[in-house]
């Protein structure tokens, strides 16, 4: 079977990988997107995606839109051309998107068998952002689905699904590595078993917005234990944020509830907390905290305008209390 592979970010290059290890499966091309602008100097870079496809030697297209009738054509054709450009075969007759990150239309859709690995148990967790909403919300599991993409989001009937446990300090960038090589697996066994698909229930439908810049402001109007979860859910690739007493956007990359125990820390005098500036962020016997409603979140790790990551201490010696100048 003759497989084309849609895909962007590091997840889908992951479930690349691994579908690429079989041969059988191993994809004829892959679509990801444009190259774009990145990192501070703003140099042209190219998708996760994009970078494994060349290292595996795969055919590899980045069309500005997957739905224009060259891309199709590209699409429909890959596999049936021999190397010396004789036709070899029937057109691709499984699609695979995961992560691909743009809006799959018609006559695409109805073309191909087209199937999708999305990182959350179906019907929960639809949409752009189900790894870091689940970590958000403080979800005890989460995990892969392998599901008919069809012209909802996400709402497609489904053949396989595998849990995963969020631990009590998985992050994004530990949690999502498991979840791709658990999408890989379901994914080779959905080409190879071909098994049934069920119509999503319509009960426990919840949506994964895209991350926004209000979602990573650690608004300190609440709960410090909401605002941990936001920090695990958007490190290390989008990062949270704090708002200083200047204005300043403080970056955090990680932190924990200050009364956590287990790490020989005590909690925050609470004569120290009572006497802070609340809410918002203060400083206590060198420690640097969040005062929040409720609850007291200590910030360990964060990261200056234009400036490197660093420990939260050394970010106090050098630039003093947050909020002066």
């Amino acid at each position: 079977m003759s497989t084309v592979f849609l895909g962007t970010s590091e997840f889908a290059a992951a479930v690349l990988e691994r579908l690429a290890r079989t041969d059988a499966d191993r994809p004829a091309l892959v679509l990801t997107r444009p190259d774009r602008p990145r990192g501070r100097g703003r140099r042209l870079a190219s998708p996760p995606v994009a970078q494994t496809a060349r290292a595996l030697g795969i055919a590899l297209e980045q069309p500005d839109s997957v739905n224009d009738p060259q891309a199709r054509s590209l699409i429909a054709a890959a596999g049936r051309e021999t190397a010396e450009g004789v036709a070899a075969g029937p057109a691709a007759q499984t699609v695979i998107v995961c992560a691909f990150g743009a809006l799959i239309k018609e006559p695409l859709l109805s073309e191909h068998e087209i199937l999708n690995v999305h990182p959350s148990l179906l019907p929960r967790w639809r949409g752009a952002a189900p790894i870091e909403r689940a970590i958000m919300a403080g979800d005890a599991r989460t995990g892969v689905s392998i599901m008919r993409l069809t012209a909802g989001l996400d709402s497609g009937p489904v053949c396989l699904t595998a849990a995963e446990p969020i631990h009590p300090h998985d992050t994004f960038g530990s949690l999502a590595p498991r979840l791709s090589e658990i999408g890989g697996e379901l994914l080779v066994r959905a080409l190879h078993e071909h098994p049934p698909f069920t119509e999503q229930p319509e009960q426990g439908v919840t949506y994964a917005e895209k991350i926004s810049p209000e979602d990573r402001l650690l608004n300190p109007h609440r709960p410090a234990a909401e605002l941990e979860r936001v920090v695990r859910a958007l490190h290390p690739h989008i990062g949270a944020r704090v708002a200083l007493a200047d204005g300043t956007l403080l970056g955090v990359h990680r932190a924990k509830l200050a009364d956590e125990q287990g790490d020989g820390t005590a909690p925050p005098d609470p004569a120290a907390v009572a006497d802070s500036e609340a809410p918002g962020v203060f400083v206590c016997d060198g420690r640097l905290l969040l005062h929040c409603a409720p609850g007291v979140l200590e910030l360990l790790e964060v990261q200056p305008p234009g400036g490197r990551a660093m420990e939260a201490s050394a970010y106090l010696r050098g630039h003093g209390p947050p909020g002066r100048r």
